[in-house]
């Protein structure tokens, strides 16, 4: 667990398709394509007071897309851009692997692997996170059985208005 940090919920965010446009195998920041209010919906779940984490099956590495150093700097790098735009992610979580991969390495089933809950339990166990206020944004099924799988609800995305979403579920989650 990360020292001296105050236990809070956390919105777990699938990548592509959420927090960038799914451009299929998106390894590299000349690739990505922003979603539309990311920045400002980053920042409600920030202001609302929970951790952001993003976590995202990245089957290019076992496919031979692109490399883990190439997630881990494409990562870095849309970490640094919206902290630019004042949007905080507290962390990420990868699975490279694929059962159907090519690079012999990552080919094969991973407890990482949404929908299993490999990445949000790891994040769990590093972040002082409360569970039960927690949630996921996915616009894929697996996201959010990799969620419930973890014990925590789901919210399915589709569309471009990211920031419209985050709001209205922050909404739906103080009044309840």
């Amino acid at each position: 667990m990360t020292s001296g940090l105050t236990r809070k919920p956390a919105a777990f965010l699938d990548r592509d398709g959420v927090i960038n446009l799914d451009d299929a195998y998106v390894g590299t920041r000349e690739r990505l394509r922003w979603m539309p209010g990311v920045a400002d919906a980053i920042k409600q779940l920030n202001g609302a007071g929970y951790y952001v984490f993003v976590f995202t099956n990245q089957s290019g590495v076992a496919r031979g897309f692109f490399s883990e150093d190439d997630v881990r700097t494409l990562h870095n790098w849309m970490r640094d851009e919206l902290a630019r735009d004042g949007a905080r992610i507290d962390d990420f979580r990868y699975c490279p692997h694929h059962p159907d991969g090519t690079v012999p390495a990552y080919t094969r089933e991973c407890h990482w692997r949404k929908p299993q809950s490999g990445m949000i339990l790891d994040l769990m166990k590093h972040w002082p996170v409360d569970k039960e206020r927690s949630f996921v944004i996915g616009d894929k099924q697996r996201d959010l059985d990799a969620g419930l799988a973890a014990g925590i609800e789901g919210y399915m995305f589709s569309g471009t208005d990211i920031a419209g979403f985050v709001e209205k579920i922050l909404a739906k989650r103080i009044s309840a």
